[in-house]
């Protein structure tokens, strides 16, 4: 018997044998029928046969089986070297997927170490944590009856005055009880008063805690912006049951009664205080109106003129029992605007002779009308009240405005908006209340909205794969690559990418935005849209809209994603904004910020542009958008940027440049007003 063995090398292949059987070399005749068979060691056979080869070769003679011989040894070679090349092919995937893990593994790893960062950032303790911490426990002194309202009035001066060192001098200590560190307190040097001002907020929302709309974003951006030019700035909100207290630090219950003035009676609360974003809060929970805020949502209830008048006048008696006496008492929108009555009507004689009132109002969309005799449950006075002059609504003489009550009993009200100017505001969009914003138009402020510049930033961004700045812009290539990575589009620096992140889109508007997208895409532009979820019903209109578009230019992101919104807006060349005025999301302020050319989604698309009114009463934002990008539809703007980048890139390198946080037009036009009321 003769046997020929085939070794392949490939992984997992098992040897080959090949065998002939009851051949006779002596005289070159088989005894018996002869076969070649190919089998590995498990008798299993190669990938093309299902069995053992095997070659019946009769009674001939050996020179006549030697070519059959020769073509089953040749087959049997081929069919190996297919086995190796299959393997081979198998390997090939197999490490391909293995680096696939690896990267997915190593992403992974950078993530959370982002996270990690981030994390680390936001929980440190600052100066302005510590010293509204300090500011906190200063309150629980006085609820406790440690000291007294002139004490601690002087000792909240010295921590604002003192930021710096007296929050590197408290730190290792702030855990101790209040009786300790009110010795150290007492025994800290004393400086001269500084200028600035102690604003109390008393509000329904705050950010991240609570986020419902604009107000939100706008107390905490506002705060800290105040906070950095040397002011003082303490937050009051009601203790919601849905309220996110991973993000308050340092949360502690004072452990003293506080009761307060509701229907006739007074009432037990529990108050808490912690630290948000460098901003002490405070948060009061109704004990017997406990169902006020134990509900799901913040609004949209039969009784939140109830549940927001009781929390307006808890605030009140809350800020006389701890003996504050702020410069600026701040209140907004309708939920609490009946703390100006109280406050004239009320508590002004209780120790607040100094304090000046200041509304801000986003909108006079909402402003909460009912029966008169409804005010009588706060303390106020409905008769006195039901006046032309006062709260009777304008429109149903027979109920109050609660909003007008704002409007009417604030030393200013600042109205928040970025392209609107006084004169609209009041023609256009009071909603009812123009007769009254008319009789006070000289105390009207309209304040462009900011958007926090150190958590966008792209030139210390920590979401961005790299960054970059209006000196060097090399890295947003890099992070429009890294986008349509992501998203699966075709990965090209050249190719003009449009994002939009919206907060709501009309069905009209939806129409309108297939055609927008049709015309543009024809040209091979790339789109990204990313919803913020808030509207119900609005991602399942637009994933239908993505299913009938079928467009590979196209994707659409259902789940805002604060991470990867960074990356749209660091990746585009271009951001579609439904309104520049925009106080939810403000992505027009950060879309300049990251390099992206603001256009306003202006569905007619014509060579026209978009009319603006250029009231040289507007903002600073207004009038530079206006200028700048507000005229040019989305064609016109591709056309631009493919036709003439050196032009594109000036503008959009001047609009890098310009600063529209915070801490800039909006900050020193609240800084002005409250200088102005202190000034009665």
């Amino acid at each position: 018997m003769i046997t020929v063995m085939l070794s392949c090398s490939s992984i997992g292949k098992t040897p080959l044998s090949l065998t002939r059987s009851n051949f006779s070399p002596s005289n070159g005749k088989p005894s018996r029928a002869s076969f070649i068979c190919c089998v590995r060691k498990n008798a299993e056979s190669n990938g093309s046969s299902s069995g053992p080869l095997q070659l019946e070769l009769g009674n001939q003679s050996s020179d006549e089986n030697v070519p059959q011989m020769r073509s089953a040894v040749r087959k049997l070679f081929r069919e190996a070297q297919q086995n190796i090349l299959y393997l081979n092919k198998q390997r090939i995937l197999a490490m391909e997927e293995l680096d696939r893990v690896k990267r997915e593994k190593r992403s992974l790893l950078d993530r959370i170490e982002q996270l990690e960062r981030i994390k680390l950032m936001y929980t440190r303790k600052d100066k302005f944590s510590l010293s509204a911490e300090l500011l906190l426990r200063i309150d629980s002194m006085v609820l406790t009856s440690l000291i007294g309202s002139k004490e601690a009035s002087e000792f909240r001066w010295l921590v604002m005055d003192s930021i710096g060192s007296i929050a590197d001098y408290f730190s290792e200590i702030m855990h101790k009880q209040d009786t300790e560190i009110l010795v150290e307190l007492r025994h800290f040097p004393r400086k001269s008063r500084k200028s600035g001002y102690h604003i109390i907020h008393i509000c329904t929302e705050m950010a991240p805690v609570v986020s419902v709309g604009s107000l939100a974003p706008y107390v905490t951006g506002l705060s800290r912006a105040l906070q950095r030019k040397g002011n003082l700035v303490e937050v009051i909100l009601p203790k919601y049951a849905s309220l996110n207290l991973n993000e308050v630090h340092g949360l502690r219950e004072v452990e003293a009664e506080f009761h307060s003035y509701f229907n006739g009676q007074l009432h037990g609360n529990r108050i808490w205080t912690g630290v948000v974003c460098g901003i002490g809060v405070t948060f009061i929970e109704p004990l017997y109106y406990s169902a006020f805020f134990g509900c799901e949502n913040i609004y949209g209830y039969s009784n939140d003129f109830e549940r927001f008048t009781y929390f307006s006048r808890a605030s009140m008696d809350y800020i006389v029992k701890a003996g504050k006496q702020p410069d600026v008492l701040h209140i907004h929108n309708w939920e609490t605007s009946i703390v100006g009555p109280l406050f004239w009507d009320v508590f002004v004689n209780q120790g607040l002779g100094g304090t000046r009132i200041m509304l801000t109002c986003q909108s006079f969309e909402s402003q909460c009308v009912e029966q008169p005799e409804k005010l009588a449950l706060c303390g106020l006075d409905p008769y006195g009240l039901h006046c032309s002059d006062r709260l009777q609504d304008n429109n149903k003489s027979h109920l109050v405005n609660v909003l007008k009550a704002g409007v009417v009993y604030s030393n200013n009200v600042i109205i928040m908006s970025s392209m609107q100017t006084k004169g609209q505001i009041i023609h256009a969009t009071s909603h009812g209340l123009e007769p009254t914003l008319t009789i006070h138009k000289d105390k009207l402020v309209v304040a462009p909205p900011g958007f926090d510049s150190s958590a966008w930033d792209p030139s210390v961004d920590m979401f961005l794969p790299q960054n970059y700045s209006a000196d060097n812009m090399k890295g947003k290539s890099v992070c429009k690559v890294s986008l349509q990575q992501h998203l699966g589009l075709q990965e090209k620096a050249s190719i003009v990418l449009v994002g939009c992140i919206f907060s709501d889109i009309s069905d009209i508007e939806l129409e309108n935005l297939k055609t927008l997208i049709w015309m543009a895409s024809r040209r091979g532009v790339q789109f990204v849209f990313m919803g913020s979820g808030q509207t119900p019903g609005l991602n399942s209109a637009l994933e239908y809209f993505e299913e009938e578009l079928k467009d590979e230019n196209m994707r659409f992101l259902n789940k805002y994603d604060e991470s990867l919104a960074h990356l749209v807006l660091a990746g585009s060349d271009i951001m579609l904004c439904p309104s520049f005025d925009d106080t939810v999301l403000q992505i027009p302020l950060k879309a300049m910020r990251y390099g992206a050319m603001p256009i306003l989604l202006d569905f007619t698309d014509s060579k026209y542009g978009h009319s603006v009114d250029r009231d040289l009463e507007g903002t600073e934002f207004s009038r530079y958008i206006n200028d700048t990008f507000s005229n040019m539809p989305l064609n016109q703007a591709i056309d631009e940027l493919k036709n003439n980048p050196s032009k594109w890139d000036k503008k959009i390198v001047d609009a890098m440049t310009k600063d529209f946080s915070w801490d800039a037009k909006c900050c020193d036009i609240h800084i002005s007003a409250y200088t102005a009321i202190k000034n009665l």
